[in-house]
């Protein structure tokens, strides 16, 4: 069996507010914009708003019982949507997490077990051959990221989605924070782009095979996916399109072979550089933040430790959201399945779709590339291997 349990980067924000911190400053420029995320801003503002309905009364099932399967679970919790069966690799997990969302254990082969939407939450290497199969048997799939862990793989699943309607959300719940949404919003207030950073620095987790080969990729792989989507989208919402080129510096750690940290620049055809970190080397530090200057003005956004927008050195305001179910609203997770649930009512592919995750991916693996050759910018779309993981194409000297 493909299966091991799955699991998520700590995401539970802390308190307390973090200081300011200061970012390089980068080049501008405009060029043509993405047509796959072109209208991105205002369809994530109406699909995941608050105010918006769960029409049609939906179920939902676990594909992988680790921590960021509960944070689905907690969402759908939060929108009165029931959890009806869960999979684990191990019957002992399935049912643990069965008991506490109140569904059956199940086999992963039961799956859909009769479930509207299937959350896959298995590691990287199973992600097409479970989202697929699930599509093939009726269920809607929202797809944990990474969405895989090569080209081939991406493009047996965008035309899985394509053959199912649409059927299938990349889980990039980042872009359902209201935070990005709302700095998403406001970035043409800022005027021409002069700088773009997005950061992600945590401990290495300590549950999960992060490091394993199987696994496909670490650091940049598994949590620089969320760095890089919010940085493409925020480029987006500038003019910017697509990047053109990529570059990257990997840092391994010690007893596997795999990066801990990554600095990733993304060009773009209007001089453009947008810089993304993501680390498993931030001892007892906890940073997810990001910050988009133009000429006009600075917006800066953090998500964790605190959960604040700024622009101009003045915060904004956002929804309150307190008590236990905070963190799923404002990381994502629950205008994300909210989305999904409008979406499936409507006919509508979601936003953040199978062709949006492998655009992710694409960077991700030029990236990787970029690295296993001292840093050398690779052009995108990326043209190198498409049977290889990101691992393999940084040691592929």
């Amino acid at each position: 069996m493909c299966h091991r349990r799955g699991a998520m980067a700590r995401t539970t924000p802390v308190v307390n507010r973090a200081p300011a911190r200061t970012m390089a400053t980068s080049r501008r420029g405009r060029a043509r914009r993405c047509t796959s995320c072109d209208t991105l801003v205002g369809a994530l503002a109406v699909r995941a708003s608050p105010a918006a309905t769960v029409a049609h009364m939906t179920t939902i099932a676990l594909c992988g019982a680790g921590m960021i399967s509960m944070a689905h679970a907690a969402a759908a919790e939060a929108l009165g949507i029931q959890v009806t069966a869960v999979a684990s690799r191990t019957t002992e997990r399935a049912e643990r997490v069965a008991a506490l969302t109140g569904a059956q254990a199940v086999r992963y082969a039961d799956l859909p077990a009769g479930a509207d939407i299937v959350v896959v939450a298995t590691p990287p290497q199973c992600h097409a051959d479970d989202a697929i199969r699930l599509l093939d048997c009726g269920a809607a799939v929202i797809l944990e990221k990474p969405l895989c862990r090569t080209l081939d793989e991406a493009d047996r699943l965008v035309a899985a989605a394509a053959r199912h309607g649409g059927r299938l959300l990349y889980a990039e719940n980042l872009a359902y924070s209201p935070i990005v949404q709302r700095m998403l919003s406001m970035v043409p207030r800022i005027g021409a782009i002069t700088h773009l950073e997005v950061r992600a620095l945590q401990d290495l987790p300590t549950w999960g095979d992060f490091t394993s080969d199987d696994w496909g990729g670490g650091a940049l792989f598994d949590l620089g996916v969320h760095p890089l989507a919010v940085a493409m989208l925020l480029a987006n919402a500038a003019g910017h399109g697509r990047p053109i080129a990529v570059s990257a510096v990997l840092r391994g750690g010690e007893g596997h072979s795999s990066d801990e940290h990554a600095a990733v620049t993304l060009r773009y055809a209007a001089g453009l550089h947008a810089h993304v970190i993501a680390s498993w080397q931030s001892t007892n530090e906890l940073i997810w933040d990001a910050q988009i200057a133009g000429e006009l003005g600075v917006l800066r956004a953090e998500l964790q430790p605190a959960y604040v927008l700024e622009y101009n050195g003045d915060e904004v305001a956002l929804p309150v959201v307190a008590g236990e179910m905070a963190p799923v609203v404002q990381l994502g997770y629950v205008g994300q399945l909210q989305a999904m649930v409008a979406d499936l009512a409507a006919g509508h592919e979601p936003v953040m779709s199978a062709v949006f995750g492998r655009e992710v991916l694409q960077v991700v693996l030029a990236a990787y590339t970029s690295a296993g050759r001292a840093g050398e910018e690779v052009a995108l779309p990326f043209a190198g291997p498409r049977d290889l993981t990101p691992l393999e194409l940084w040691h592929q000297r």
